[in-house]
């Protein structure tokens, strides 16, 4: 068992962060989903593989910070999401660094203050 099964990611605006992580991932997001007077939008999610859900999320107790949890993010190229996350404004908090002998991590400011981690697998 996986003991992660879903992750928020706290916005405080919802279409900025969707247009962002639009642009660095290359992801689509469904409809917004209104859950608990919380808006959520819905990283993309097939059940029974790897990982867990996310979603991003805008309401009163989701404040973005880069002092508490990370999130990682898998992706195959990190070279490009750097370089797509430059263009988007963001800064590079950790500079693209090897984990083992393939594998990179690196962390970036999203568009609403987080700390994101990416990295390859």
């Amino acid at each position: 068992m996986n003991l992660i099964a879903h992750v928020e990611i706290p916005v405080t605006n919802l279409e900025r962060a969707m247009q962002f992580y639009s642009a660095v991932l290359g992801v689509t997001f469904g409809e917004i989903a209104d859950i608990h007077g919380n808006r959520m939008a819905y990283f993309p999610f097939e059940a029974g593989q790897d990982g867990a859900s996310g979603a991003l999320a805008e309401g009163q107790v989701y404040v973005p910070t880069v002092n508490g949890a990370i999130v990682y993010l898998s992706v195959t190229d990190i070279d490009d999401v750097l370089a797509k996350a430059e263009a988007q404004g963001s800064a590079i908090l950790f500079p693209k660094t090897a984990i083992g002998d393939s594998a990179f991590v690196a962390e970036i400011a999203d568009s609403e203050g987080n700390r994101i981690a990416v990295q390859t697998v």
